[in-house]
């Protein structure tokens, strides 16, 4: 059995736009973002989707879990390789003018390689920028499946052009991730009623692997039946054999077409300023380099 979404209508701003609209836009600032590594425009996007987040009406609550994951996905994983490697960038951030914060090499004995670890303002500044273009496309898409009716998951992509079949599969998928952490929650209940203790889990990795594998084959079969489930009752339905209507129906309206043109403004004033002007590309604040001594 399939499960949504916590959805709970608020009549939100956000929530009066047509979800085609919502998803075109969040394409357009996307490609819009993509197009800046200069801080002073990416901050700007951040406040964007900031003032967006503030007007769904979400409660920390609702958002606590996506945000935290978000933002240990962000800082460390993008920032700490921005802050050590510098690469991935306009070009290469290794190839400017370093400035020192910390160097230091580190031998491995084993291959008799070197490595040589340092923090540069250069890569501070450049695992700043990175991050703030990651949360600024994270935020405006994060708060989309809990603001949006799940029944128009399937309408809603069907409407915006895409293919019938990749439609209703996208809908399956925006469906089946709940779906999982469901059956992870029920699994995990269920193996410690038999004694099992996820918090007290230590060793080395093989030895994590086999503690947690009481957890993770339950979780992983069920998926696969799940999906074998799914396939056949659409098999015996006969999907596929010709195109069908959708319950919902959705109607753009004057304010949708309004929120579809700002955004497309704002990805065609992107495109002129990256192209045109030299005012999209990374740079490093003085007080940074100053700060390095």
């Amino acid at each position: 059995m399939l499960v949504v979404w916590k959805y709970i209508p608020r009549n939100s701003l956000i929530e009066s736009f047509d979800p085609r609209a919502r998803w075109f836009t969040s394409f357009l600032l996307m490609f819009a973002i993509i197009q800046y590594w200069n801080f002073n425009f990416l901050i700007v996007f951040l406040l964007i989707s900031i003032t967006q987040l503030l007007l769904t009406k979400l409660t920390w609550k609702e958002l606590r879990r996506p945000l935290i994951f978000m933002f240990v996905l962000v800082v460390v994983i993008i920032g700490l390789n921005a802050m050590l490697s510098g690469r991935g960038g306009p070009g290469d951030v290794q190839a400017m003018t370093p400035h020192y914060y910390w160097q230091k090499p580190i031998r491995i004995p084993v291959f008799g390689w070197t490595l040589n670890l340092s923090i540069t303002a250069e890569k501070a500044f450049f695992a700043i920028t990175q991050m703030t273009r990651m949360f600024s496309i994270a935020l405006m898409f994060i708060i989309i499946p809990y603001t949006m009716n799940p029944a128009l998951y399937g309408v809603t992509f069907g409407g915006m052009g895409i293919p019938y079949r990749f439609a209703f599969s996208m809908d399956l998928a925006f469906r089946f991730v709940p779906t999982l952490a469901r059956n992870f929650e029920v699994t995990l209940d269920a193996q410690r009623a038999r004694g099992f203790e996820l918090d007290k889990i230590d060793g080395g990795l093989i030895t994590l692997i086999r503690k947690v594998a009481p957890l993770l084959i339950p979780v992983t079969m069920s998926a696969i039946l799940s999906g074998e489930d799914i396939a056949n009752a659409m098999d015996l339905r006969c999907f596929g054999l010709q195109q069908r209507t959708w319950i919902g129906e959705l109607t753009y309206r004057r304010r949708d077409f309004v929120l579809i043109g700002s955004g497309i403004l704002i990805l065609v004033g992107s495109l002129v300023i990256r192209h045109l002007t030299d005012l999209a590309g990374f740079w490093v604040p003085q007080f940074m380099i100053n700060l390095a001594g």
